[in-house]
Parts: C-alpha cells; structure tokens; sequence
C-alpha cells in the first residue's frame, strides 16, 4: 500500500501519475484535511481518503506531500504509527534527511525527493538522496514511484541545493526567457497569441532536440548559428550583456537561498 499525504497540486500528481502508470485505486491511500478536497480527490479517483494515522499504518511506503511548515507537526503526529520498514518520502522543499531521522523513532528508511512543477503534466524533473538508514532498494523503488510524474536522478543530499537551483527553480528561468521574448514579438508589431506560439513551439521543440542521446548543448547552438548570421547577432548581443555569468550568478543564488532554508 502507497499513502500520500497531502492532497495539494503534487499530492494530486503524484496520485495521478501511479494511477496511470498501473496502480490501482485500492493500493493507494490519500490524507487531505481539507473535507471538501479530501471528497473531490476521492471522486475524481475512487481512492480512500484516510486520517493520518491510517495511512502511516497501513502503508508501506508513505509520501510526504505536506508544507515545509506543516512537516514536523506532521512527522511527530504519525511517528508511533509507522511500522519499522516503512519507507517515508518527503517531497518538501528544504526539508532534510536528517531533520526526518530527528522527528522519527527508530532506523526508518527515508528518502528526500526534489520534483519540479512540470510534474504537473507529467514531464518533471525529480532528484532523489535517501537517509542514513536507507538501502539501494528502497531509493530504487522510491525512484519507480516519483517516475511516474517524469524523469528521476538519485543524487548526494549534498547537492540537493544545486538541484533546487538548477531544476527546482529551473521552469521559472525558462518562463522568465518565454515572456520577454513573448514581449519582444509584441513591441515588434506582433499580436501577443502568435507570439506566444511561436515561443512555446520554439522552446518545447529545442527543449526536444536536447534531450536527444549525445545532444551537446554547444553543438546545437552552432548549427544554428551561420557566420555572420541573425543568430550571431543575437547571441552577440546577449554576451555583451552578461546574459551568461547573469544566468550563472542567479543559480548560485538560488543554490544558497536553498541552503539557508534547509538550514532553518
């Protein structure tokens, strides 16, 4: 049996996403505290919407899909009911492996998951680092389960922050690129729906070609730059303006606002 706790945006993709890749609704067991979302989840999906305690008990695995805020008042409610091989999955931002150890009695295997928002529509990205006591088996399965909403890279919870700053925060650099040259298109006498067309189609297919088996990033950005070229210009122009060292600058920052907040 498989608990989710929380039965928010990720909560609810998650759900989603085991239902479609087989699971069936009698496996899975939800927690929303909200009555209202707890009756649309469980019309929507036909799952049991359960106490807390219920799913800390009766599940095998048990996802954590709860806020930063919310998690230790959670982890010290359903500690006692946790069976000694339970594996627990916390998909909160910030929250560390360590913190879970603190506030759970006992070895209990636990995992730190770092999805994104395209888990949303099923093309995330998740980064994954397990505990002191957890094994290669129970990453391996907490890896099937998280891939169901995307891509899944198991990672040292040392550089969990790099990939907050990386894919975490990753989309909202890509919207950011997305709305200027959305804007651009417009102030060029562009109506806004067909530059937004071309932008979404532009990126979803460079975005496709990248993920390609042996694609290099520098290698597809010189084919389609031709000597002296309107793309050489346009690049050009983005080094003069430090769009590079800009990019990598706000990385790091993120990395380290990640790290201030794990930190508490």
């Amino acid at each position: 049996m498989i608990a989710i706790i929380g039965g928010g945006k990720m909560g609810e993709a998650l759900l989603a996403g085991l239902l479609a890749t087989g699971y069936e609704a009698d496996q899975l067991l939800v927690t929303e505290p909200n009555r209202e979302r707890a009756e649309e989840l469980h019309a929507r999906y036909g799952v049991a919407v359960v106490p807390p305690a219920d799913s800390a008990s009766r599940a095998g695995t048990v996802i954590l899909a709860v806020k930063p805020q919310d998690m230790v008042e959670l982890l010290d409610r359903i500690d006692g009911d946790l069976g000694s091989d339970t594996l627990v999955v916390s998909i909160a931002a910030g929250i560390t492996t360590s913190l879970l150890e603190k506030h759970l009695s006992g070895d209990v295997a636990v995992v730190r998951a770092m999805p994104n928002t395209p888990a949303l529509v099923g093309r995330g990205m998740t980064a994954v680092a397990g505990g002191a006591h957890t094994g290669d088996g129970q990453l391996d399965h907490a890896e099937s389960l998280l891939r169901s909403v995307g891509e899944v890279v198991r990672v040292s919870e040392r550089h969990v922050d790099t990939v907050t700053a990386i894919s975490g925060s990753g989309p909202a650099y890509f919207y950011f690129i997305a709305e200027t040259m959305i804007e651009a298109g417009v102030a060029m006498g562009m109506t806004r729906a067909a530059a937004k067309k071309l932008v979404t189609q532009t990126i979803g297919g460079a975005a496709a070609m990248l993920g390609d088996p042996g694609a290099h990033p520098v290698v597809l950005r010189e084919a389609v730059t031709s000597p002296g070229g309107t793309t050489a210009a346009a690049v050009r122009e983005l080094e003069r303006h430090g769009v590079r060292t800009a990019f990598t600058d706000a990385i790091e920052a993120a990395r380290e606002r990640s790290r201030e907040l794990s930190e508490g």
